[in-house]
């Protein structure tokens, strides 16, 4: 049997405007998400602002708990989930987020895709992502398929209602101790 590793996928609300907006439509208590390869969230990224003061500024991201956009908004809001996976599938994970990583300022923020889901109709764009997509990109590209949907569809709800998340911790994103998990 291959050997077992976590991945993390962080739900957050930072209850900024943008937030405001989607939450009306999607009524649902998350609207952002992150990937993370280790429980301190130290290796967090993500689709969102690229400059914490600049909403219309986004793209690839690599995110900060501490630091950053979720600093300008104390009262952050959030779910962690674990995602039991093999080496194999973790190390497909990182190769893919290497391409990111080395390309990250051809990447923008795929604003069109988040009105394609409240069409239902998946809009993409090469080097374009928003946050759930690309989470769910990483997945599938990995191996790893949580739903029956493509990644442009793919709602940060969706990874609240998958069962093979584990949920870690619930509240705000300034208290969570990894070392009380």
């Amino acid at each position: 049997m291959a050997a077992e590793r976590s991945v993390y996928i962080l739900l957050t609300n930072t209850g900024t405007l943008f937030t405001r907006m989607i939450q009306g439509y999607t009524r649902a208590p998350y609207n952002h998400a992150s990937i993370s390869f280790n429980r301190e969230l130290s290796e967090l990224y993500s689709f969102g602002r690229k400059n914490p003061n600049n909403p219309l500024n986004g793209g690839f991201v690599r995110e900060d708990i501490q630091t950053g956009t979720f600093s300008k908004y104390p009262n952050t809001t959030c779910v962690l989930y674990e995602l039991h996976i093999s080496d194999r599938e973790a190390e497909k994970m990182k190769r893919v987020l290497q391409v990111f990583i080395r390309k990250d300022n051809k990447y923008i923020y795929n604003i069109l895709g988040v009105i394609g889901i409240a069409l239902k109709e998946p809009i993409e764009f090469s080097n374009s992502y928003f946050c759930s997509q690309f989470v769910a990109e990483i997945l599938e590209r990995s191996g790893i398929k949580l739903w029956n949907k493509l990644p442009a569809l793919v709602t940060p709800d969706d990874f609240r209602q998958s069962e093979r998340l584990h949920l870690i911790y619930e509240g705000k994103l300034n208290e969570y101790d990894p070392e009380k998990i």
